[in-house]
């Protein structure tokens, strides 16, 4: 789709939002993750869509797909790049580069349940998530580009998400053996 037609489709979309707010809520499509065997699981979208995990040989896996960890990354990353484009979009600005880079550091004890030296239990969760944003378009400075990142952030729901620590409400259907 052009740049022009997302941003008019953004602003068809706020119109009906401004006169009809209630519209905006709504559940989100579930993903679904089934156990194959090991530690492969496959997660599914209701359209068909399916995306293998496993883990690192080292943790059991086979290592010849990509880990959840590194889906949580690809989701920020392409969250944020998704909002950044949009953004441009809304602006008129015609972007010619946009590549949006998502690290984190992990420590494999959490996962594991192990404790550090002190006998703290060692957190799972990674640390250190960085984002870094390579932007370009012809014509627009460097510092308006800057703004327009940091802006389209504030309404990215992943990176959000994560920066503002979402609870996840845990609920366990045990089934007959």
């Amino acid at each position: 789709m052009a740049m022009q037609d997302v941003a008019a489709a953004l602003q068809r979309v706020k119109a009906a939002l401004k006169r009809r707010p209630d519209m905006g809520l709504h559940d989100d499509a579930p993903a679904t993750a089934r156990w194959e065997n090991g530690t492969r699981v496959v997660a599914s979208h209701a359209n068909g869509t399916r995306m293998q995990t496993d883990m690192p040989d080292e943790l059991g896996g086979t290592g010849d797909q990509v880990t959840p960890g590194w889906l949580f990354r690809a989701g920020i990353a392409s969250c944020a790049a998704t909002r950044i484009a949009m953004e441009a979009a809304a602006e008129g600005i015609e972007l010619t580069a946009l590549e949006v880079k998502v690290s984190s550091r992990s420590d494999t004890r959490g996962l594991l349940g192990l404790s550090d030296a002190s006998g703290e239990a060692v957190c799972a969760a990674p640390t250190d998530v960085a984002l870094h944003v390579r932007i370009s378009a012809k014509g627009v400075s460097a510092n308006r580009l800057r703004t327009l990142v940091r802006e389209s952030q504030r309404c990215s729901p992943i990176p959000n998400a994560v920066e503002n620590a979402v609870p996840v409400a845990l609920r366990i259907e045990v089934g007959a053996e």
